[in-house]
């Protein structure tokens, strides 16, 4: 099964991917833990090529497609942006990052999805979850 979702780059529109996760775990009977995985990363996902990607531009958009079958669920997120380094990108954890504010997000990402992959220069992500 696919399901697309097309959204301009304002935060409120974060509401519409959480909306395409919640019936997606409904519609598969994705487990809580899993589905918790999947929301935070996805939103974090959009939120990053929402704000960082297309840089808050209402007039580029986001791209989501999602394949799921019965043991996976794969999230596709692009935006119009010009990627960035993600393989450099500041540890959170390390001491000197702990109190920054940014910077959580693709380490969420990786520890929350079984696989990630940055393309286009990162300005595409795909995240892939074992649902069974």
């Amino acid at each position: 099964m696919k399901k697309t979702l097309k959204v301009t780059s304002k935060i409120e529109n974060l509401r519409k991917v959480e909306k395409l996760i919640d019936e997606l775990s409904t519609e598969y009977n994705i487990s809580a833990d899993v589905y918790g995985n999947i929301l935070i990363a996805a939103l974090e996902a959009a939120n990053n090529a929402i704000l960082h990607g297309n840089k808050l531009d209402e007039n580029k958009s986001v791209d989501i497609a999602v394949e799921i079958d019965e043991k996976k669920l794969r999230i596709k997120i692009d935006d119009e942006g010009n990627g960035f380094d993600y393989k450099n990108v500041p540890d959170p954890t390390a001491p000197e990052n702990i109190e920054n504010v940014n910077g959580r997000g693709i380490f969420l990402m990786e520890k929350l999805s079984d696989n990630i992959v940055f393309t286009r220069n990162g300005a595409t992500v795909e995240l892939e979850f074992n649902i069974k």
